[in-house]
């Protein structure tokens, strides 16, 4: 499962939530190498051949825009979201390849809502506190998200 409880310290629980990520850096050198040597087994046929000069800076091309859009993929998903639950304030976390943004909210007045429809996801969790509400892990499945909703409601429940 992408979140895990950290073990708590004193009254404080910590929750850290990430997307899935299902390529490996080992994943992606041989996904990469593999494409390259696949695309160039054809071109042994074409050594020694004027066309290969002609062919070879599209078959680089291509691995290079595969490599690339893996990395860029990478980056985007490298997001990880923190929720500290304390006895006073719920405090949350994002960060993202856009930076870090943070939400904070008295422990006393922070709901869990589920949005079954209507937001961009199914099951869509926000916590709402005060006058602002934001979503957390909007990335998880619509399964993960309900078992999400139950945990945070039983460790707010806790907290009070």
């Amino acid at each position: 499962m992408p979140y895990e409880w950290l073990p708590p310290q004193g009254d404080t629980q910590r929750l850290h939530l990430w997307p899935h990520r299902s390529l490996s850096p080992r994943g992606f050198v041989s996904f990469v190498g593999g494409t390259a040597a696949l695309i160039g087994v054809p071109a042994l046929a074409l050594v020694g051949s004027p066309v290969l000069w002609a062919l070879l800076p599209f078959l680089v091309g291509a691995v290079w825009a595969i490599w690339f859009a893996l990395r860029k993929n990478a980056r985007d998903r490298s997001i990880l979201e923190e929720l500290t639950l304390a006895p006073a304030t719920v405090h949350l976390a994002r960060h993202d390849p856009q930076g870090r943004r943070d939400w904070e909210a008295n422990t006393h007045w922070v709901q869990v809502d589920c949005h079954p429809t209507g937001g961009p996801v199914p099951n869509y969790l926000t916590l709402r506190g005060g006058s602002r509400e934001v979503e957390i892990g909007a990335f998880l499945t619509e399964e993960e998200r309900r078992r999400l909703r139950s945990d945070l409601e039983a460790h707010l429940t806790a907290l009070r």
